[in-house]
């Protein structure tokens, strides 16, 4: 039975001594914002207008707080001390949107808490691919799982917004969202009971969690400094028109258009000028991406020196269109006019191996500090009275690695707080190897170790991004030491592959499966991807877990550090707001929980290194005692 509920002592008497809860928000836009057609999902723009609630199948309450329209309940008071401190399960589908709502009210949604929008990626939807986020809508769900059309949101309210509704429309359409949250709860947890226990653990404590942690990034958002993009968009624009006139007066009118990747100047390259193809794309047409153009210009070097000047331009041209359209524009059409700051999507499940992805915008690809001309991460300030701090697990992956493949020299190494690039480059070269070339090859070793090393893809991964020409013969003798130096290593390698091949998928140290069904395919390329993938996924899973684990930790700790204001992960890194006096503290508490042993198996040595600054490009790290 639906129907509407409007006194606290209503409201109270449903929720006693209910075990679990699905909840659900109806939101509509403030005054300012009415015209905005995406406001009303925005709590800077927007306002919960009321709250639905159920505690058994067909069996919900809705509780009308903003309507304009008919009888409000007067129970916010209560609604805010129960979200802060419930023991219920609280069940929500998309938990990061309630989140978020909850925390412009300055409430923390405490544990226990589920997300059946995370439970629903965390199940099959065939016998080898989990339901992605497209997959995973409320009402799609309740049509394919339940057989059951939910009505629209656009048929419910007819072109108004909610809170123009009197609470007897809006009550049918609210509680069938907090009715069918709990249908899935139920539905999800005896699937995972049945097939996967341990995605149900990874849902109630790390992927939950998350999803509440990342409603509050979302909310605090990072605030921009907009005087510098408009100053640096000018800058930008002016060097794109300086370097199109000189590309130009080479080439002449051939049409190059924002990424000098159009078929004209293509058909220039290679029909015109006659320069072989060192490169096909996967339909086998000729390559222009950056890689083929870095050949390219390389042939020309020996064979056409004439044209090395065009190729430095147009490789030059291609970096700064991507940095203005992709973090000047692409950044400065998603800061919100409420705030000042861009609130973007964090989406906790979008990789198969459990790390992060963002959009609106994409702040993961955001280039470090020192890598970029426009320094774009300084884009992101401190509001004043603040410091941004950072808090990075260090090397966190081939911590995690260590760990799996059990090698003695790289736990030694850990353990005693060693280098890991100075020991691998003795691995390498032999002890006592220093020289820049080589630490700089070790590190990219390393980056590439657990996840298979072949001499020709190291060959290509030290040309193209540490700029080393190294032999082919070279790179056989590198991971021939590599493996020599680190035997547990290759036979952790050879385990894992093999395991792979009978199970038909890879897990994470936590149970965070990926299926491979390709691991025994009779297409070599596609035989080969999943093997990486084999090995990848303990390793880059295990980490993000960690993380997430971290996040939980994390989030434990705010409702007593309000000033704490966690606003980005970004890779393996945290990014918070804080008083300027609240440093130290801050710093204390997020290492703390960063560096925890995550599970009683992790023998390996945590480290999370801090750094604080005014601006995200220009952070200090923050020295700690030994």
């Amino acid at each position: 039975m639906y129907r509407v509920v409007t006194t606290a002592g209503e409201v109270r008497e449903y929720l006693l001594g209910a075990t679990h809860v699905a909840f659900d928000f109806e939101t509509a836009p403030l005054d300012p914002w009415r015209d905005d057609s995406k406001a009303a999902l925005d709590p800077h723009r927007a306002q919960i207008v009321g709250v639905s609630f159920s505690i058994g199948e067909g069996d919900a309450i809705y509780v009308p707080l903003a309507h304009r329209a008919g009888r409000n309940a007067d129970c916010w008071v209560f609604l805010r001390d129960w979200f802060a401190h419930s023991l219920a399960i609280k069940v929500a589908h998309n938990l990061a949107f309630e989140s978020a709502f909850l925390y412009a009210q300055d409430v923390v949604l405490a544990p226990p808490c589920y997300d059946t929008i995370a439970a629903a990626q965390m199940t099959l939807k065939s016998n080898t691919q989990f339901r992605g986020l497209g997959d995973s809508g409320l009402k799609k769900l309740a049509h394919e799982l339940f057989a059951f059309d939910m009505p629209s949101f656009d048929a419910v309210t007819n072109g108004r917004h909610f809170d123009e509704l009197v609470p007897a429309e809006a009550c049918d359409y609210a509680c069938a969202d907090a009715d069918y949250t709990l249908r899935l709860y139920h539905k999800f947890n005896a699937w995972f009971d049945q097939w996967l226990p341990r995605h149900r653990w990874l849902v109630e404590h790390v992927e939950s969690p998350t999803a509440v942690y990342c409603g509050i990034m979302k909310h605090n958002g990072l605030l921009v400094d907009d005087a510098l993009m408009a100053q640096k968009a000018a800058e930008a624009e002016q060097k794109l028109e300086g370097l199109r006139q000189e590309i130009a007066f080479i080439i002449g009118d051939v049409k190059i258009g924002a990424n000098a990747s159009t078929s004209a100047f293509k058909r220039y390259l290679y029909n015109d000028l006659a320069l072989p193809v060192p490169k096909t794309t996967a339909k086998m047409q000729e390559a222009i991406d950056d890689e083929a153009l870095v050949l390219l210009a390389e042939y020309c070097a020996r064979e056409r020196p004439e044209l090395v000047p065009l190729f430095a331009l147009v490789q030059e041209y291609r970096r700064w269109g991507k940095v203005k359209s992709t973090y000047i524009d692409g950044y400065r059409k998603h800061v919100n006019t409420a705030t000042g700051r861009i609130h973007a999507d964090l989406l906790p499940l979008a990789t198969e191996t459990g790390r992060f992805a963002a959009r609106n915008p994409n702040l993961q690809n955001m280039p470090r500090a020192g890598s970029d001309d426009v320094r774009v991460r300084n884009f992101f300030i401190a509001a004043p009275g603040n410091v941004l701090v950072s808090v990075d697990l260090s090397q966190i992956e081939l911590r995690v690695g260590a760990f799996y493949c059990r090698d003695g020299r790289m736990l030694d190494t850990y353990r005693s707080d060693g280098d890991i690039h100075d020991q691998t480059a003795a691995v390498i070269f032999g002890a006592g190897a220093q020289n820049k070339e080589q630490r700089t090859i070790a590190k990219n070793v390393n980056f590439g170790t657990f996840y298979g090393l072949f001499p020709r893809g190291l060959q290509r991964t030290l040309k193209f991004k540490a700029g080393l020409d190294v032999t082919l013969a070279q790179c056989e003798q590198i991971i021939a030491n590599l493996k020599a130096g680190y035997p547990a290593l290759a036979r952790w390698q050879a385990a894992t592959v093999e395991q792979a091949a009978r199970t038909r998928y890879s897990e994470t140290w936590l149970g965070r499966r990926r299926y491979l069904p390709g691991i025994v395919s009779t297409d070599w390329g596609k035989k080969f991807f999943a093997q990486r993938c084999a090995l990848n996924t303990p390793i880059q899973g295990t980490a993000a877990d960690l993380l997430k684990l971290a996040m939980a930790r994390i989030l434990a700790g705010l409702p007593e550090r309000p000033w704490l204001k966690p606003l980005l992960q970004i890779h393996d890194e945290l990014v918070f707001e804080v008083p300027a006096a609240h440093v130290d503290e801050a710093v204390a508490l997020v290492r703390q929980c960063m560096e925890a042993q995550p599970f009683p198996d992790f023998d390996v040595p945590i480290l999370a290194e801090a750094a604080v600054g005014l601006r995200f490009g220009d952070m200090q790290e923050v020295k700690t005692d030994a």
